[in-house]
């Protein structure tokens, strides 16, 4: 079980950080729905995130991680024999944007250690690696706490929408938060 220090979390192993492969899609599935269970109340019907949200993720991560394609990077940061958090990047997805980072999530008891901006820096890392440069996302309105991480990862907000409707219904206010240049998180630490 991991502690509720983050620093005693951390001191009991390293995180590594990897491209994700099949056999990760459960636990990349669990923690996905376990975020949005945690984060993404009043946009996703509650019916659908206290429903079958771990089945519909399964689905998801099971058909995207079955086999490697070129058109998306997911790394996934492992603690042990255990997923850390994981971070997923659509290349090419808008003529203006560029790469979609369409999922960035950490297991909640990791939360403020720091993987967070290290998933995002290897996904950049490895866009640049593709011959991507720009890069955007997504974020609900009323996830106040990941906007205020991905400011602190210069992200500049260009855009606000209503969003939706989501898997399972809901519609809400989302931002697009954007990067000009992935080169920007190289340098930071």
């Amino acid at each position: 079980m991991l502690s509720d220090d983050p620093s005693a979390r951390m001191s009991g192993g390293d995180i590594f950080y990897r491209d994700a492969t099949a056999e990760d899609a459960d636990a990349v599935a669990a923690l996905h729905a376990d975020s949005w269970r945690r984060h993404y109340r009043g946009a996703y019907l509650d019916s659908f995130l206290d429903g079958d949200v771990v089945t519909d993720r399964l689905k998801v991560w099971r058909e995207r991680l079955a086999q490697p394609a070129n058109d998306r990077i997911t790394v996934v940061a492992t603690l042990g024999d255990g997923l850390a958090g994981f971070v997923h990047v659509v290349l090419n997805e808008n003529p203006t944007w560029g790469a979609l980072l369409d999922n960035l999530h950490v297991t909640f008891q990791l939360k403020h250690t720091g993987i967070g901006g290290k998933l995002m820096r290897e996904a950049a890392r490895r866009l640049l690696q593709r011959g991507g440069q720009k890069f955007y996302l997504w974020v609900l309105d009323q996830n106040v706490a990941a906007q205020k991480f991905y400011a602190k990862q210069d992200g500049i907000r260009v855009e606000t929408c209503l969003r939706g409707p989501f898997p399972g219904g809901g519609r809400a206010l989302g931002h697009r938060i954007a990067w000009a240049d992935a080169r920007t998180l190289l340098s930071r630490k």
